[in-house]
């Protein structure tokens, strides 16, 4: 009886390690850690890409004056320039406002150049005056009274709150999120399966064995075990794979977002956070892979034995 309570007792029986199925579950494991990686780090960006429209983009104004049509070009500017006085002193008057900034002929110039290209003398075009407006947190704004008494101050000024175009861009920025989601979900779906199919071939090859063992008093959960600790292990060693190829990859990607200019796409960044969300896959992964083997095998021999 005490020799086989020492078999039953020893931590490995089942010749796991020369599966034929551990070079797959690694291969698979690690392809999935990847795709889930780099999915993850794009719904993590979206994230905060959203975030930083709603502080920045939502919690701002863009008042425009338009230029006054004279054939005194000088009186012309003169007369624009005095339409966003008023607006200013307007705006700078109003309590939901925190602060109001008229662009100079320098940022206008910078804004028209990559349409008008460089040496643009902004004096010598009939150039619309922008006056920059930041709300302030949380203020509730009636942006059609604050549009109609801006009119009756400058007739030349016109209020453009973002929120139009904003919107659909939110929308379409959702809309990559919920099908990022959907990619994470059908990796796991796979991953699972692929572990679920993998240990059952295990488990049929290595049958009378674990009818050995059962008659020797090993349990079910005895036999659980082995599978998941070997499985976990793979998950594991399959995870760190996935994420030394993820890593590079998504720093690529991050620099050919970096190259689109409008700084749209330059406010999906990663947080801290975000980077040991992105660093502990190899640790999900492997719970994963253990849970999945663990109740697989239960299930499995509950209908075989």
């Amino acid at each position: 009886m005490t020799q086989q309570t020492n078999i039953i007792n020893r931590k490995q029986e089942l010749p796991l390690k020369d599966d034929s199925s551990t070079l797959f579950l690694k291969v698979m494991i690690s392809i999935a850690v990847f795709l889930f990686a780099v999915t993850l780090a794009g719904v993590l960006s979206i994230n905060s890409m959203l975030l930083n429209w709603n502080q920045s983009i939502l919690g701002s104004l863009t008042v425009q004056i338009m230029p006054i049509n004279n054939i005194n070009a000088e009186k012309a500017r003169e007369e624009t320039l005095d339409h966003q006085t008023r607006a200013v002193r307007f705006l700078e008057g109003r309590s939901e406002i925190e602060k109001v900034t008229p662009l100079n002929d320098s940022q206008l110039e910078q804004l028209i150049k990559p349409w008008l290209g460089d040496g643009v003398n902004i004096k010598d075009l009939p150039v619309p005056r922008l006056i920059d407006v930041r709300l302030k947190k949380n203020a509730e704004v009636d942006f059609l009274e604050l549009a109609e008494k801006l009119a009756e101050v400058s007739p030349q000024a016109s209020l453009d709150n973002h929120k139009l175009w904003l919107n659909k861009l939110i929308k379409f920025a959702d809309g990559l999120k919920m099908m990022a989601l959907s990619v994470l979900l059908l990796v796991v779906v796979v991953t699972s399966g692929a572990i679920f199919y993998s240990t059952k071939t295990s488990l049929g090859l290595h049958q009378y064995i674990i009818e050995i063992l059962h008659l020797m008093g090993a349990k079910d959960a005895y036999v659980a075990q082995q599978y998941a600790r070997r499985t976990a292990w793979l998950g594991f060693v399959g995870g760190i794979i996935g994420l030394i190829f993820a890593i590079p990859s998504i720093f690529a990607i991050s620099r050919l977002a970096e190259q689109i200019e409008g700084g749209i796409i330059s406010d999906a960044a990663l947080s801290v956070q975000a980077w040991s969300a992105i660093l502990s896959l190899p640790l999900f992964a492997s719970l994963i892979a253990m849970v999945t083997a663990y109740y697989t095998v239960k299930r499995t021999l509950e209908k075989m034995m």
